[in-house]
């Protein structure tokens, strides 16, 4: 896994829970890394698993609603490390029907050997997407909150749906974008 996303996990439990939290969760996993990670480096999925586990613990917050709250946080971070991945585009929507066709091309461009999950997208009408999410991490609730992280950031008023997994183990997302209530 990309050293990008333990090193911006580690910054939102800094904002978060304080510099005391980010040195409680290294010394009470045993991670192979000794947590120093740099933001192009490759590191085992299971340290952040770990570090995961811990944080929910110790916050006593659900591991979904931390990873998805992460996935939220990282989006935001996306828009300010990569500000090209977002001109021109002009709704949640059209930004990630493109998350497969270009966003992950362009990031296997930067960081060829990432192992990104995969998508299977369909826009069935304008105002809606389905994601057809695959991961052997298994990391769907952070695709929920970065797919909630880019509705906020582009200002759309969408649902989201996660849905169970299929024979396959893939999780479906349907974002469909809400219409706007004007007041008066």
């Amino acid at each position: 896994m990309k050293g990008v996303i333990f090193t911006e996990f580690f910054e939102l439990v800094e904002q978060t829970w304080g510099l005391d939290m980010v040195d409680d969760l290294i010394e009470s996993c045993d991670l192979a890394s000794g947590g120093a990670y740099t933001a192009v480096g490759t590191y085992d999925h299971g340290e952040i698993v770990s570090l995961v586990q811990e944080l929910s613990r110790r916050a006593e917050m659900t591991i979904p609603d931390l990873l998805r709250t992460f996935g939220e946080y990282l989006f935001s971070r996306f828009v300010v490390l990569y500000p090209q991945f977002f001109e021109g585009i002009p709704s949640a929507l059209d930004f990630l029907e493109q998350v497969e066709d270009y966003i992950h091309v362009e990031v296997r461009k930067l960081y060829p050997d990432a192992t990104l999950p995969r998508f299977e997208i369909t826009r069935p009408k304008e105002e809606q997407l389905v994601m057809r999410y695959l991961s052997e991490r298994h990391l769907q609730d952070v695709a929920h909150g970065l797919i909630l992280g880019c509705c906020k950031h582009f200002g759309d008023p969408c649902d989201v749906r996660m849905e169970a997994p299929d024979a396959d183990a893939a999780v479906r997302f349907v974002i469909e974008r809400q219409p706007c209530l004007e007041t008066a």
